[in-house]
């Protein structure tokens, strides 16, 4: 009796989900969509553990926001590239129809129940921290919550921007949420590197009051304003100095406040 062939498909991974999506924007930037699973259930604004199986055979995970809203059927991802980097230089090859893990157990603070209720809300994000935010503005709850919500994106280049612009521009028209976002939502993009019609470091923007000036907004005040602030462990405590400057404090789900700082952020090494 003849032997069985051995079985030339890849192992199944735990927990995998199938790439649907990759977009690359630049030579270090990249987003991808994957299949949900049907029990996960998240909050606008949660992260998720996902990765790929190590070189050794066991998962390399790390912590990415999810940049879809909570309504999706997918779930999208936005990631920076790294040479070195343990995960990113695997994941940054992935194609349609590719296996990731995806540990589904959404948790994070960038999340509405987190604020106290306020008028204005300010989305403070650098590279892609802006990840959450792609969550966020295109939840609906976002809007009804929100007299005016204030998107401030840096990164070094303009075409570093390219992915929440044309998130952003993409909103006016989406059948969910286009009519709410009208009039509500002000986008602020501001570049380091490059000449751009705005330019500077968010820090800069609002300890100089310019974003105040060129969106004709009074300061942030405790009152009515919140904020959401995610990006590099510097820029986080930078940040957080300069909204405590306002008089706004830090919450957390259990305790909110007029602010909130991701803490789980992918930083450069992944």
């Amino acid at each position: 009796m003849d032997a069985p062939l051995a079985s030339t498909s890849k192992p199944h991974l735990p927990d995998a989900q199938t790439v649907t999506q990759v977009t690359h924007w630049t030579d270090n930037l990249f987003s991808f969509r994957v299949s949900r699973p049907k029990s996960l259930r998240f909050r606008s604004g949660e992260f998720v553990m996902i990765g790929l199986m190590g070189d050794n055979g066991k998962p390399l995970l790390r912590a990415y926001s999810i940049a879809s809203p909570s309504w999706d059927e997918e779930l999208e991802f936005y990631s920076i590239k790294v040479p070195d980097g343990p995960l990113t230089s695997k994941l940054q090859h992935i194609q349609p129809g590719d296996e990731i893990i995806l540990r589904p157990k959404p948790v994070g603070t960038l999340v509405h129940d987190a604020l106290l209720p306020g008028k204005r809300v300010w989305f403070l994000a650098t590279g892609t921290g802006l990840a959450p935010f792609a969550s966020l503005m295109r939840d609906p709850e976002t809007y009804e919550k929100n007299e005016q919500v204030i998107m401030m994106h840096t990164c070094r280049t303009v075409a570093e921007l390219e992915y929440g612009r044309q998130l952003v521009e993409s909103l006016k028209d989406d059948p969910l949420i286009g009519e709410m976002v009208a009039g509500k939502l002000l986008y602020y993009p501001t570049t380091t590197r490059e000449d751009f019609h705005h330019m500077g470091r968010v820090t800069d923007n609002l300890s100089s009051g310019k974003v105040f000036a060129d969106l004709n907004l009074p300061p942030i005040d405790p009152a009515t304003d919140r904020a959401m602030v995610c990006g590099s462990l510097a820029f986080n405590i930078d940040v957080k100095a300069i909204l405590e400057g306002f008089g706004l404090r830090e919450g957390a789900n259990s305790d909110p406040k007029e602010y909130v700082v991701e803490k789980a952020f992918v930083g450069d090494g992944i």
